[in-house]
């Protein structure tokens, strides 16, 4: 990995690099996304059905487009009971995390005759995209469908992509069915996401779509963005560890790489004080590389987006997090809570050198789906949250009007409202000045 002394003219170039993996930059797909979109839109099912064909290579039609129970229960014949039990275990981690997420509704009264408050509602209806194809991703199921469960949200309508012979990953499907998911539709792609968004004979429509997918999958959600809500257009994954000489260079270096796997655009990052650690954590990259089954993708990722900053004070060094925002942030300093407190930016946040990140991705139970790209600048992790909407409940008496109606009707009438001034004032017509 290329080591950098950190100043503010390497800050701004790597930030620069950075920003060109967000898929807003990724024009050239634009058009091509748009057209599957519209053309989903006019011709629902026929569209669908068309386009999985000619992506996917599989035959779908309205008679089996949706996943049956029995193939449900068939599926979970075929996964590893050993892996079903670790599922589970990851399950009741992520479950017992976001109970904690639930809000309610609450509501104050006083005794002047006002009642307000505010009432939570789960949505009706979600669409959970999981990528499919030559992986299964039974983690990204149980991160998007148990918090919209524990919401209480309706219908949870996933979609995946099929293989060429029409199934769906036996592994997904099973972790799916534990989840809570309502329904299975073997789909992927833009397709999937405007059947989502605009419904078809065979997909009814939902009020929000989330979870990962390729950049066809993320622009399709962002052309669809209006018609429904989204979680966010993802980005490709990323790490930063904050180390200082204390660190272990060994577990630095397999951290770092357990993100550069995912994908050549993906981005993996040491931030550091000691160039010793540095030169260490080097070295220890180059030997796991030479060792792991994705050797080619990790390089390509490491040459693109991977780099050791070396900066002269932990005070820089957590101003160029912050600078960065990353999705997932390691901090493996001899005070890692105390800089933990100087973190304002970032996806999700380890503690520790026994805190790996991928303790986050597959069990601990907090959401790894997290903003990438500097979002994390102004966006959270997924959460309960993202499952309800929230009404203001407004309640005032006859009395409490009255105390105030004027008041209002000034209020209105300096911005050259008046009928909304008059909207109060009617209700005290008569009674004098």
């Amino acid at each position: 990995m290329r080591i950098i002394k950190l100043d503010e003219a390497s800050r701004q170039n790597i930030l620069a690099d950075l920003l060109k993996r967000d898929p807003n930059n990724y024009d050239t797909y634009a058009d091509t996304v748009e057209k599957i979109v519209e053309t989903v839109k006019r011709d629902r099912d026929e569209a669908v059905f068309a386009y999985t064909k000619e992506f996917d290579r599989a035959d779908i039609n309205a008679s089996n487009v949706r996943v049956t129970d029995e193939e449900m229960k068939e599926a979970m014949k075929e996964v590893d009971p050993k892996l079903l039990e670790v599922m589970k275990k990851s399950m009741k981690n992520i479950r017992q995390f976001h109970e904690k997420q639930r809000q309610y509704s609450w509501f104050d009264s006083k005794a002047d005759g006002t009642i307000l408050g505010q009432k939570v509602t789960p949505l009706e209806s979600v669409g959970v995209y999981v990528p499919g194809g030559k992986a299964a991703y039974p983690s990204s199921v149980l991160m998007n469908i148990i918090p919209a469960e524990v919401a209480g949200v309706g219908r949870i309508a996933m979609v995946t992509p099929p293989g060429k012979d029409g199934k769906v990953d036996p592994v997904t499907l099973t972790a799916a069915h534990l989840a809570g998911v309502t329904e299975v539709y073997r789909v992927g792609g833009a397709q999937a996401v405007a059947a989502l968004a605009f419904g078809t004979e065979s997909i009814p429509r939902v009020s929000k779509i989330v979870g990962p997918g390729n950049i066809f999958v993320a622009l399709a959600k962002k052309a669809v963005y209006g018609h429904v809500s989204i979680d966010s257009i993802a980005g490709p994954s990323e790490i930063l560890v904050l180390a200082d000489e204390s660190a272990n260079p060994r577990f630095v270096a397999a951290d770092l790489l357990s993100q550069a796997e995912h994908d050549e655009l993906a981005s993996a990052i040491l931030v550091t004080t000691s160039m010793e650690l540095a030169e260490k954590v080097s070295k220890e990259a180059e030997n796991f590389t030479k060792e792991l089954s994705r050797a080619e993708i990790i390089r390509k990722s490491l040459d693109h987006y991977g780099y050791i900053l070396v900066a002269d004070t932990m005070k820089e060094a957590i101003a160029t997090v912050n600078e960065i925002a990353p999705e997932h942030l390691e901090i493996v300093t001899r005070n890692p809570f105390e800089d933990m407190t100087k973190i304002h930016n970032a996806g999700a946040i380890f503690i520790g050198e026994y805190s790996s990140e991928p303790l986050g991705d597959y069990f601990a139970g907090p959401n790894h789906v997290l903003p990438t790209n500097g979002t994390a600048k102004f966006f959270s992790a997924l959460s309960v949250d993202d499952y309800v909407k929230k009404s203001s409940i407004i309640y005032y008496s006859r009395e409490a009007l009255e105390e105030v109606h004027k008041d209002i009707e000034a209020f209105a009438e300096a911005e050259h409202l008046t009928a909304h001034a008059n909207s109060v004032k009617v209700r005290f017509e008569g009674q004098e000045s």
